[in-house]
């Protein structure tokens, strides 16, 4: 079946032997790490895991569910997992679902699934499964988490702090956890002691990454503006700022607008599309929706990624290829407006 949050993490707390198959598929790896973790919590300390590769189960697609139906070496719990799977595990998945038995759950991690994959259509269709599609955070949402990740950690978290830490983290569960685990040790905070976390405390860190600053540099890419951005850049690179996470902001927001495009043309409403955003991007946004094309955000979304692999490569003229790779992307703004 295709299930929302609530229902796959309902699922999986309830360890219901009902489902076999957890297909969590889409581009949020790291919350998918984070259910298949919630799913080893529900297991217990001592259950056994099992990690099959993809390519093990193109060869053999009858290892899945034997796995799945086969009991523990020490007579406990046992689950089986799969990371980085595709298409490959379609026969594997299949033979899984139509078992006579299986009572082990099986996780499958699938970031470079989309909805339309066989694996994902199988997994939505059977009712022994549940396919989860996992985006990454934006907005409201993302904001939400990083208080509820606060929480946990004994913090307590004004929207105004959450959405900068959801900002400037890119919507990435790891990248909020640990700076919210500085800020936690900082003030001393523990689930026993809560304590309240502010602008000042966030400051103090040095937790801001430079997310207003590299907002500002994107906005101006985004909406074409290659004047603002040149000295929007040249405050970056005076304050610091690596080009790597100026880069996959960018990347970001490039993909956003395309999920966001493509969720129009789907028939969803414009307000509806927006509510995922953050109001001070909100702008923004709406322009460049109104501008940008498909086939230009897929060939910027390349440039970006293509400068951000050369910048992290040895011996490069990093910051120069970055600058010029988000320039280029400002042209290809302005040449459609």
């Amino acid at each position: 079946m295709k299930a929302n949050a609530n229902q796959v993490r309902g699922a999986i707390d309830a360890a219901s032997p009902d489902i076999r198959l957890f297909l969590l598929h889409g581009p949020d790896e790291a919350g998918a790490q984070e259910l298949a973790q919630r799913l080893a919590r529900r297991m217990g300390p001592e259950a056994e895991r099992i990690d099959l590769e993809p390519a093990t189960l193109r060869s053999d697609p009858g290892r899945l569910p034997d796995e799945a139906a086969a009991l523990s070496l020490f007579g406990g719990a046992r689950y089986i997992r799969v990371s980085g799977a595709g298409e490959e595990s379609l026969a594997a998945a299949t033979l899984l679902l139509e078992a006579e038995q299986a009572g082990n759950p099986v996780v499958m991690i699938a970031p470079g699934l989309r909805n339309t994959a066989k694996l994902v259509k199988l997994a939505q269709g059977a009712p022994r499964a549940m396919a989860y599609a996992c985006y990454v955070p934006e907005g409201k949402e993302a904001a939400d988490i990083a208080a509820a990740l606060g929480r946990d950690r004994g913090l307590r978290i004004g929207m105004d702090v959450a959405e900068r830490l959801a900002l400037a983290s890119g919507g990435d569960r790891g990248l909020m956890a640990r700076e919210l685990d500085k800020l936690a040790l900082y003030l001393d905070a523990g689930p026993d002691q809560p304590r309240t976390a502010d602008d000042a405390a966030y400051e103090a860190i040095g937790a801001d990454l430079g997310d207003a600053e590299m907002s500002r540099a994107i906005d101006a890419a985004i909406d074409g503006r290659s004047d603002a951005l040149g000295a929007e850049l040249g405050r970056l690179e005076e304050a610091g700022v690596s080009p790597i996470p100026l880069l996959r902001q960018l990347v970001k927001r490039l993909i956003s607008l395309s999920e966001m495009q493509s969720d129009v043309a789907g028939g969803m409403p414009a307000a509806e599309v927006m509510n995922r955003v953050f109001f001070r991007e909100r702008a923004s946004i709406s322009r460049a929706l109104r501008h940008w094309r498909p086939v230009a955000l897929a060939q910027a979304i390349d440039r970006a990624r293509a400068a951000e692999r050369a910048v992290m490569a040895s011996g490069t003229a990093g910051g120069v290829l970055a600058e010029s790779a988000i320039l280029a992307v400002a042209r290809m703004a302005a040449r459609q407006h």
